[in-house]
């Protein structure tokens, strides 16, 4: 990475879904009463997200999405992050937007003038810090090859997207079209699973993506691995995804995480936490961690352990961007020295 890194103008560019989230804590007989099953993810429609806003407790607004997080992170490290994404000409299209330039995240795309809103996310976390995601996607649907900037994915070391972007035809358009501009400069392209109901849908779509060499770097925690592979047996599909993947990192939960590199792997412990409050972003922050130093030459085994610490802090408290400076807390930790420079 090291000679793309440093003609880079940003360390990563993200590309997703542009999503505020609206987080509360709930209990499990408000889930019953909804009919919503505890810690899945579903699609709605606009008039399911206003009913379901009002039916809901006391909530915070954050902007989210899962690569507009993994952007939030490697910008709190100190790195040069950029994001495409949709959003309306609206109050929460401007609201993501000023969150985004607010931490120095450069966002080219152009804001979505007639048509749907800016997507947002309720999120419902119960005591045992377990979140239920509804998602309205709006705007974000909208997104085409048209909105992906040859100048920002040509400067950026490392281009990472979302798997939630197969779902819309035209973002998968944009999502090849961002793989094709980044190799052909010369830079690396990554994917995250994002969740196991995505690879149930596009299994198939995403296996072709890592065999025909379009992604380079895949992230996946054990459940979407085991989506993936169709397997039960967490060990029969990291074996496999090592045979496929030219670099994979997998998260485990409680067991850490593990990069699997050239027939080598990787054992990182999970984070030490006193308190964990919030799963929402975990894996967005890993993938910010491991990014930043994968962009800035460290060694695989230390972008594991950034990727553990910004996960770590993440899951401390409510919503899904860091609240602590992640380049203090690395340092703090010794995790940086002269290798960020």
């Amino acid at each position: 990475m090291s000679n793309a890194a440093s003609r880079a103008r940003y360390d990563v560019l993200t590309i997703g879904n542009a999503i505020v989230d609206v987080l509360a804590q709930t209990d499990e007989a408000f889930l019953v009463r909804e009919g919503l099953a505890k810690g899945s993810m579903r699609l709605i429609e606009a008039q399911e997200a206003e009913r379901l806003y009002e039916a809901m407790g006391p909530a915070q607004l954050v902007s989210g999405g899962s690569a507009g997080n993994t952007a939030a992170g490697i910008a709190s490290l100190g790195g040069n992050a950029a994001f495409i994404g949709k959003v309306a000409e609206d109050d929460l299209g401007h609201f993501f937007r000023h969150d985004m330039n607010a931490v120095g995240i450069a966002f080219p795309t152009a804001a979505l003038q007639e048509g749907a809103p800016t997507a947002r996310c309720m999120i419902l976390i119960t005591p045992d810090s377990e979140r239920t995601m509804n998602t309205y996607l709006g705007a974000c649907q909208e997104l085409t090859p048209a909105d992906i900037d040859r100048d920002t994915v040509e400067g950026s070391a490392i281009t990472y997207m979302e798997g939630y972007l197969w779902d819309p035809p035209k973002a998968k358009e944009a999502f090849r079209a961002a793989a094709d501009m980044a190799h052909a400069a010369g830079r690396k392209v990554a994917l995250t699973l994002s969740d196991s109901f995505c690879v149930d849908r596009f299994r198939g779509e995403f296996l072709e993506l890592l065999r025909s060499g379009v992604v380079d770097i895949i992230f996946a925690n054990n459940h979407e691995v085991a989506a993936l592979y169709q397997t039960g047996d967490l060990e029969t599909g990291i074996a496999a995804l090592a045979e496929d993947a030219e670099l994979a990192a997998v998260t485990l939960g409680a067991k850490g995480s593990l990069v699997l590199s050239g027939g080598e792997r990787i054992a990182v412990p999970a984070p030490d936490v006193d308190e964990l409050l919030d799963k929402t972003g975990a894996g967005d922050l890993f993938a910010s961690g491991f990014l930043f130093g994968l962009a800035r030459d460290m060694p695989l085994a230390r972008c594991a352990e950034l990727g553990s610490l910004a996960a770590g802090e993440i899951i401390s408290h409510i919503g899904a961007r860091p609240q602590h400076s992640l380049k203090a807390l690395a340092e703090q930790h010794r995790l940086l020295g002269d290798m960020a420079a």
